[in-house]
């Protein structure tokens, strides 16, 4: 929408949804607004991986948003605690009153126990270190009387209410348990402390008084909980003498007027709820109760001719779509005045004159809501003859008004379940509305922030705040209904968009759900004259008689667990009622259990099963309660059967799960040109029957979601020879990844060609004579070799972006090379200050490989002798996993098949492995990332890519690194560090030259031998989506075709439970692996 909230033509490039791990698992392309609401959906699996889910918009004019949501395994609320506190306790309270209470959804009170903690905290300073303060906590045990409530005064004396030390908050935490279920539910309140008593404040009182024009203000007298006092008496002061004692209105306000005509140069005013200017005397470390005074400071307006104007001030905000009339006073004196007129009035064809005021007509009509949301500013002027320019001005807060007019209303305020109900919408006609009905518990389990008219004050949805109706159960229908049956609790009830007709009111029919709660609903429409908030309106459905489950979120096959079923009479009578359930699964009666009781009206009894699911997956649960017909008394009266469902019927659904080892595999699979693979999805002996699950996945560029940002990661070098190629080379590596995956656009290529060039200049300020650099240059008594041999890896990289010297780098080679030992190792020279920058290589045999390995990807031969430093260490004993990775790349980069292959494989018994491949660094804290991780595991993919492709390394066997390395980069596409980001982006550069294609696209067909046959495609617009199929046979077997030129990544991630984990078990896991 625009400023005035008018829809906008908009075509959405990309919508797309991201779950927790970054994989694109929907996306929607060039999707146009039609009627200005957007409206898209996606299923979800039961398998979804918990967390946050992101969606991200693109419109064609560049504008993005986003919004995030979570998926995670709850159990809805039945009732919410509210904490009631004063608004505020001050120093002179001896007591405060603490409320408890309790409500179910449907709004009837909720009978139980109560336990609180009520605190004030002790301020801490963590560098005392004498002995603090402690938090000053006492707990209550309370239970709800009828009305829910649990109420108990606290002597709030015995809080240290005088001392400095403690919190100016007041906190309370409570817990209600609900008799009969013991489902508990937790709350938190908390309250101010204040020592001020009363506040008083000038409001709308000018900077400047105009002599011979009345003065007029406000002044406001607040209580210690900001809200206005009433009948309160307050003095204001000119100077030091009294003027006036005034007396608050039902706002808190007094008005004043001054007359000023002996006023002169600047005035002091004062307003006091007190008349006295005395002041009480501090205290050290004692509080005392405190009446603020407001002062304010008044100069003369000048004007040559002593001619005033003044537009006065409105009572209210003004209307926003009607007429108002402002007021304005004027005093003319002097020369100005025409003969015979007298000052203070106005010449006698001036409209509207009135003793010296003016009345102004506003038209307010047509404001857009953008001009609504600022104050409208009035400016009143006159022109005297003299050519003196008498003005004044004045804002004026406006009401805002959304020209989309939109209400909301059920055709009740209560219904029984089941039942049919009208739900009326009302907005200018043609508007498109989104109307949505929540279930009042999703929202208790996570408050919304909801569409107001007022846009920059957001509050929750309103459902607190619709009227709560007085349910009785002569509200209800009167039907032959004798059993009512509730299978359908749905969370979400009405997600609707719905277009309004010429009429500008539209009628929906809907059946209510089976659940007992109350239904919040909202709606907002946009239309060609703007947009439209509905207030939020509410349906609450109940019926007077019904039996609630109480049902954790999952239990486990096999192990007993208590069902307690709670039934509810709000009838006026006394019913007889007797539970039944369902006999589908092993349902026990538990000791001294009763099942059929006198239930009197606003009473519940619960009721419980010893329950031992015997199958998986999601089960149906049946109890039914009934009122009987008998002549037995309850209490002293004949139990009754209620008119309207004398028996109710609750059917819910309990998802049923295993315990034991969850255990997870994949098959990779990655396809180029025409592949064709068989997956057997086989079970071990020891698995739970009903616990296996698999998916099939698609990916068609398994980088490209982590350096959809990386042109954020580019930046100007500056600072000292280190600080400088810290930031110029990973310049060269985002260019290079960008490049070889088809992203790198002319905007993108200058801006990074500029830094190099920037710089490329600056380092050479730190160059030696002799060839070498250091972080200071030649104020360092020599060069270094790591940062030589980093400048001169950088500066050959730079090459294809910007111009390089040749003779940099060649100086740089001579160099290094008279610090080589008849070992043909190199010897490390000068001193690093920022050691982090050259990561794992920490040693002659790795800094010697780093330098073999630089030289070599500048295509240099001269590296005999340092080779054979690096085949002698390869000869004695290598334990340095760092170092036998980067070995492995620089013997890769020397063609040098056979030690290649002794490292790799080496390499290959030592890696990690778990749906993705990495290695790990001994000594690794395991907490967050490890720089050298990504180092070593980056050379190992730069040594599989960079040389032959070898039997069981292939692109499939590379997939699993990259998987796992681009799991590790930052939003922005890089690393914990300059090194590991230099060294990763260049091996994911290698990897996405050797897998993009800009070709039409690839198909992936997966069939079944029980008859699947289900198609996937992937091109340039969906080459980021990950897309998933659910596979219901398991055990199973599969066969994976792939056709095309693009390479795409397949998975077939399978999970099962094993009851008795083994060691057979996880060695068959580790060779399917």
């Amino acid at each position: 929408m625009d400023a005035n909230f008018i829809p906008v033509e908009r075509v959405y490039k990309e919508v797309a949804l991201q779950d927790p791990s970054s994989n694109r698992i929907a996306q929607w392309l060039d999707k146009s607004v039609v009627g200005g609401i957007l409206d898209l959906s996606h299923p979800m699996i039961p398998e979804a991986v918990q967390g946050s889910y992101t969606i991200t918009a693109l419109t064609d004019k560049g504008e993005q948003i986003s919004h995030s949501f979570d998926i995670k395994e709850y159990v809805l609320p039945k009732y919410e605690v509210n904490v009631h506190l004063p608004s505020v306790i001050t120093v002179l309270d001896q007591e405060a009153a603490l409320k408890i209470c309790g409500k179910y959804t449907y709004g009837k009170p909720v009978i139980g126990s109560v336990k609180a903690q009520f605190c004030r905290n002790a301020i801490r300073f963590f560098w005392f270190s004498s002995p603090q303060n402690k938090d000053l906590c006492k707990t209550y045990e309370l239970t709800t009387d009828k009305s829910g409530c649990a109420t108990q005064t606290v002597n709030v004396t015995a809080f240290s209410l005088h001392k400095n030390m403690y919190s100016d908050t007041f906190e309370v935490t409570a817990e209600m348990e609900e008799y009969g279920t013991g489902r508990q539910t937790k709350s938190y309140g908390q309250t101010s402390f204040t020592c001020d008593i009363r506040t008083v404040t000038f409001e709308d009182v000018p900077e400047a008084y105009k002599p011979g024009i009345p003065f007029e203000g406000k002044i406001k007298v607040v209580g210690p909980d900001n809200k206005p006092v009433a009948n309160e008496p307050v003095y204001l002061f000119v100077g030091s003498s009294l003027k006036l004692a005034l007396t608050t209105d039902v706002n808190g306000v007094a008005l004043f007027s001054l007359g000023t005509s002996l006023w002169k140069d600047s005035v002091h005013l004062k307003a006091s709820s007190k008349n006295t200017t005395e002041h009480e005397h501090y205290a050290y470390g004692l509080r005392r109760p405190n009446y603020r005074a407001s002062h304010h400071h008044v100069t003369p307006f000048y004007s040559k001719s002593s001619s005033f104007l003044k537009v006065m001030q409105a009572s209210s905000e003004l209307p926003c779509d009607s007429e108002a009339t402002v007021r304005a006073q004027y005093i003319i004196q002097g020369e100005e005045l025409e003969k015979g007129q007298e000052p203070g009035l106005k010449p006698a064809s001036a409209p509207q004159e009135d003793d010296g005021e003016l009345d102004i007509s506003l038209d307010i009509h047509g404001l857009s809501e953008d001009e609504q949301e600022s104050p409208l500013s009035v400016v009143v002027y006159t022109l005297m003859p003299s050519g003196e320019a008498v003005a004044d001005s004045h804002d004026f807060p406006v009401q805002l008004c959304l020209n989309n007019k939109v209400s909301l209303k059920f055709s009740s305020l209560q219904e029984l379940p089941s039942e049919r109900t009208t739900l009326s919408l009302k907005a200018h006609p043609g508007s498109l509305c989104s109307v949505r009905a929540i279930d009042q518990s999703v929202l208790l389990l996570q408050t919304e922030q909801e569409l107001t008219v007022r846009l920059d004050s957001p509050i929750p949805l309103a459902f607190n705040m619709m009227p709560e109706p007085v349910i009785t159960p002569q509200m209800f229908k009167v039907d032959n209904k004798k059993e009512t049956i509730r299978t359908f609790f749905p969370e979400t009830w009405i997600w609707d968009l719905v277009t309004v007709g010429d009429s500008g009111l539209v009628s929906m029919e809907k059946t209510t759900p089976d659940t007992i709660t109350k239904w919040a609903a909202g709606a907002f429409c946009v239309s060609s004259v703007g947009f439209g908030v509905a207030p939020n309106t509410g349906l609450t459905v109940f019926q007077p008689f019904f039996v609630s489950l109480t049902l954790p979120y999952s239990v486990i096959r096999g192990e007993v667990f208590t069902l307690k079923a709670t039934v509810f009479n709000y009838l006026l009578k006394c019913i007889m009622v007797t539970l039944a359930a369902s006999d589908q699964h092993t349902f026990r009666n538990c000791d001294g259990c009763i099942y059929s009781v006198c239930l009197c009206g606003e009473e519940s009894r619960t009721f419980s099963w010893i329950v031992t699911p015997t199958t998986l997956g999601k089960v149906n649960l049946k109890v039914s309660a009934e009122a009987l017909k008998t002549e037995a008394l309850c209490g002293n009266e004949v139990a009754t059967v209620p008119d309207v469902g004398r028996t109710d019927t609750v059917i819910r659904t309990l998802l049923v799960e295993v315990t034991g080892a969850t255990l997870l595999c994949f098959s990779p699979m990655a396809t180029d040109g025409v592949t064709e693979k068989n997956v057997s999805l086989l079970m071990p002996e020891l698995f739970v029957a009903g616990s296996a699950r698999a998916t099939f996945s698609v990916l068609g560029d398994l980088m490209g979601r982590a350096a959809q940002n990386l042109d954020k990661l580019l930046a100007m070098p500056y600072g000292c020879g280190e600080q400088n190629m810290l930031l110029f080379a990973p310049n060269i590596f985002i260019l290079n990844y960008l490049k070889s995956t088809g992203q790198l656009t002319q905007s993108i290529l200058d801006k990074a060609t500029h830094f190099l060039e920037s710089g490329y200049q600056r380092e050479l300020t730190y160059k030696h004579d002799d060839g070498s650099y250091s972080a200071f240059g030649k104020a360092d008594s020599s060069g270094n070799t790591w940062l030589t041999s980093f400048v001169m890896k950088s500066f050959g990289g730079a090459q294809p972006y910007i111009y390089v010297q040749p003779e940099h780098i060649t100086e740089a080679w001579r160099w290094l090379s008279k610090h080589q030992r008849p070992d043909g190792c190199i010897r490390s020279v000068g001193k690093l200050f920022h050691n982090g920058m050259k990561g794992g290589v920490s040693d002659d045999v790795s800094l010697t490989a780093y330098i073999t390995a630089a030289m070599l990807e500048l295509d240099n031969p001269v590296v005999h002798n340092s080779l054979s430093c690096l085949k002698a260490a390869v000869a004695g004993q290598l334990d340095n996993l760092y170092t036998t990775a980067l070995l492995s790349y620089t013997f890769t980069l020397a063609g040098d098949e056979e030690m290649r292959s002794k490292l790799i494989t080496l390499l290959h018994e030592k890696s990690n492995t778990h749906g993705t491949r990495h290695w790990k660094r001994a000594g690794a804290s395991g907490k967050g990332l490890d720089s050298l991780e990504v180092e070593m595991t980056s050379y190992v993919l730069l040594a599989l890519l960079s040389g032959p492709s070898m039997p069981g390394f292939d692109l499939e066997y590379s997939s699993g690194i990259v998987r796992w390395l681009t799991q590790q980069q930052n939003p922005f596409g890089g690393f914990s560090s300059t090194q590991d980001t230099v060294v990763a982006l260049q091996a994911l550069a290698k990897y996405g030259a050797a897998t993009y294609s800009s070709e039409v696209g690839t198909t992936v067909t997966l069939t079944s031998l029980g008859g699947l046959n289900k198609e996937f495609t992937v091109n340039q617009d969906n080459r980021l989506l990950y897309q998933e199929e659910k596979l219901s046979e398991v055990p199973g077997e599969y066969t994976i075709r792939a056709e095309g030129q693009n390479c795409v990544l397949t998975q077939v991630p399978h999970r099962y439970v094993c009851s008795t984990p083994s060691t057979e078990v996880f060695s068959f896991l580790n060779r399917d692996k």
